[in-house]
C-alpha cells in the first residue's frame, strides 16, 4: 500500500499549533483543515493569513483545504486535534473545547482509523477525559478499532530558528501498530529524530514539566531581581558574573505571559489536587512572578517620589503590551496587570505596541494603544524586546520625556544606562 496516497489527514484547531502543522502535513498529504470559527475559516480560505507563525507562501502548492463542516472529516483516516487548552478566572484547566473536539471526531470516527492529540493537557487527560467521548461517539473501542495518540507540541512562537521540521518531535499511542503509524506520519515532515515515549502518559507529563521547569526557574530569577534591586544590585550583571561556569544554567527575570508557560503549570496543579497531593514548589513560583507587575509597578512609584514628582501628576507610557517579542499575540500578557497596577498611582497610562491589534487590545482590556507620542512623559517603560524598539536610541527617549528627571524602566535590559536618564531594569 501507498502510505502516501492511502493517508489524508485532518487537523482539527488552526490556531498558532495547528495551521503551520496542517501546512506542513499538506506538503506530502492530503489534508483538511478544520476549525469551528467560521470567520478563521473563510480568512483562510482567501490566504489572508497574517498569523506570527505562517506567511503566504507558505500556502503554495499545499494538497490542502479548509472548512467548518465536521461532517467533512468523514474521508480522513487520520486526526490531530490542536484545540487551546486555557485556564479560567480560577486557574483551573478549561477542557470544553478538548471535549467538543474529541465529540466532533468521535461522531465521524471509522474502524482503522487514527487519533492524535496535540493539545497541551494534565498526565491522564487524553485517556481519561477524552478517549471515553471518542468511544461514545464513534461506537467503536480503542486498540480494537482504531487507534489513539499523542504528541506533544513544541512550537515556539515567533522562531524562525526552530521550526516545527527542526524540534524533536516526542510521540506515543495506545499499541505498538499506532505508535509505528503515528512515528511514520510524522517522520514525513520531521528533520529531527521521533522519540518515541513509553505512554501517552509519558508524553503528556514531559509537555507540562518542560513549561513548568521553566516557569519555576524564572520565578527564582525573579525572587533574585527583587531582592538584588533592595541591595542595589544588577540582577543583569549578576547573571553575566554566574555564566562564566561552566554548568550555570541562564534564567532571566521577567514578566511571564503568554499561553504556554504561564498555563501549563496549573495543569499539574489540577491533576496534583485530584489525587490528594499539593505542589508547593510550583505554587510558590506562581506567587513569586504574580508579584512582579506590581514590584514594577511599586519601584516606578518610589523613583518618582524621589525625584521630586507626584505620581498623580504623571504621565507614563508603557512600551509593549504582547507576551513575547516580534509577536502580535496578547494572551495572559502580564504587561495589562502591570498597566492595571500603574492606573493606582500615576495619573496618565499610555500604551503602545507596532505588533498587537489595537481593535482586540481595545476590547479584551479597555486599552486605546497610542498612534502619536506626546513629549510630556515622566517616565517609559519598555516591556517587550520587539525589533522596533532595539532600534531606539536615547534621543528618542529624551524626546518623550521633555522633563526635568526623565526615568527609562527598561524591563527586558536592552538599553545601555544613560547619564541622561534614570536607568532601571528588572
Amino acid at each position: 500500500m501507498d502510505f502516501k496516497n492511502h493517508t489524508t489527514i485532518s487537523v482539527i484547531g488552526l490556531g498558532y499549533v495547528g495551521l503551520p502543522l496542517a501546512l506542513a502535513f499538506a506538503e506530502k498529504f492530503n489534508v483538511i483543515g478544520f476549525d469551528i470559527n467560521k470567520a478563521r475559516i473563510d480568512q483562510l480560505q482567501r490566504q489572508e493569513v497574517l498569523d506570527d507563525e505562517v506567511d503566504l507562501g507558505q500556502f503554495q502548492n499545499k494538497k490542502i483545504f479548509f472548512t467548518a463542516d465536521s461532517k467533512k472529516l468523514e474521508i480522513a483516516n487520520v486526526h490531530i486535534i490542536c484545540v487551546p487548552t486555557d485556564i479560567d478566572l480560577n486557574k483551573i484547566p478549561d477542557l470544553n473545547p478538548l471535549k467538543s473536539a474529541s465529540r466532533i471526531v468521535g461522531e465521524i470516527l471509522k474502524p482503522e482509523d487514527t487519533v492524535i492529540y496535540e493539545s497541551t493537557v494534565y498526565p491522564g487527560c487524553t485517556e481519561e477525559d477524552c478517549l471515553p467521548i471518542l468511544e461514545k461517539y464513534s461506537e467503536l473501542k480503542v486498540n480494537a478499532d482504531f487507534n489513539l495518540g499523542y504528541s506533544l507540541e513544541r512550537v515556539v512562537p515567533g522562531s524562525k530558528e526552530r521550526q516545527l521540521k527542526d524540534i524533536v518531535k516526542v510521540v506515543a499511542a495506545s499499541n505498538e501498530i499506532g505508535l509505528e503509524r503515528i512515528t511514520s506520519l510524522y517522520q514525513e515532515v520531521i528533520v529531527e529524530k521521533i522519540y518515541q515515549a513509553p505512554s501517552i502518559r509519558v508524553a503528556e507529563a514531559a509537555k507540562v514539566l518542560e513549561n513548568t521547569q521553566r516557569y519555576i526557574n524564572i520565578s527564582l530569577m525573579n525572587e533574585m531581581a527583587m531582592l538584588f534591586n533592595k541591595m542595589n544590585i544588577d540582577t543583569q550583571e549578576v547573571i553575566k558574573a554566574a555564566k562564566t561556569k561552566w554548568n550555570f544554567d541562564p534564567y532571566y527575570p521577567g514578566l511571564v505571559g503568554g499561553h504556554c508557560i504561564s498555563v501549563d503549570p496549573f495543569y499539574l496543579l489540577h491533576k496534583a489536587s485530584q489525587i490528594g497531593m499539593d505542589s508547593p514548589f510550583i505554587e510558590a513560583g506562581n506567587e513569586i512572578n504574580n508579584k512582579i507587575p506590581q514590584f514594577i509597578s511599586d519601584s516606578l512609584i518610589q523613583i518618582l517620589e524621589e525625584a521630586g514628582e507626584d505620581p498623580k501628576n504623571c504621565k507614563v507610557l508603557v512600551m509593549g503590551v504582547t507576551f513575547k517579542e516580534d509577536l502580535s499575540d496578547i494572551r495572559n500578557s502580564k504587561v495589562f496587570d502591570l498597566i492595571s497596577a500603574l492606573k493606582k498611582s500615576i495619573g496618565q497610562v499610555d500604551a503602545y505596541d507596532p505588533r498587537a491589534d489595537p481593535i482586540k487590545v481595545h476590547y479584551e482590556h479597555g486599552i486605546t494603544l497610542q498612534t502619536e507620542f506626546s513629549n510630556d512623559y515622566a517616565a517609559v517603560i519598555i516591556t517587550v524586546a520587539h525589533n522596533e524598539f532595539l532600534r531606539l536610541e536615547e534621543a528618542f527617549f529624551l524626546e518623550l520625556m521633555n522633563v526635568g528627571n526623565p526615568i527609562l524602566f527598561d524591563i527586558k535590559s536592552i538599553y545601555k544606562p544613560s547619564k541622561k536618564m534614570i536607568y532601571w531594569n528588572l
